[in-house]
């Protein structure tokens, strides 16, 4: 384990993996125990994934900026800056803006069960 319990933009940034919309920072890397970890995902596609996400530990969102769709399960709401929700472990769940010009950004984090 690292013993820096934080990392900066910069290192996220560098860290980031090529081809991916999004970036993480806290990790076990920095003390997430569990698989607890953090970042900030864009999503600029109009229609949801065919193959939305799943994981076995629940899944937190918080809207930075832009308009668009969450998809839990059956359950599609709309969402903008400020609105919260949870994907429950298991829970397959997706993103999608309202237009691909002005993009869906959201903060996310895993915790464990």
């Amino acid at each position: 384990m690292n013993n820096k319990p934080y990392i900066t933009l910069e290192e996220a940034l560098a860290a980031r993996q090529e081809g991916k919309r999004g970036v993480k920072f806290l990790t076990e890397a920095n003390g997430c125990l569990s698989g607890c970890c953090s970042g900030v995902t864009i999503y600029s596609e109009k229609e949801f994934n065919p193959a939305p996400g799943y994981h076995d530990d629940q899944e937190g969102f918080f809207v930075l900026e832009g308009e668009g769709y969450a998809k839990l399960g059956d359950c599609e709401f709309p969402i903008k800056p400020g609105d919260s929700f949870i994907a429950l472990p298991k829970v397959r769940h997706t993103i999608r803006t309202n237009d691909e010009n002005r993009p869906v950004k959201v903060f996310w984090f895993h915790s464990a069960v």
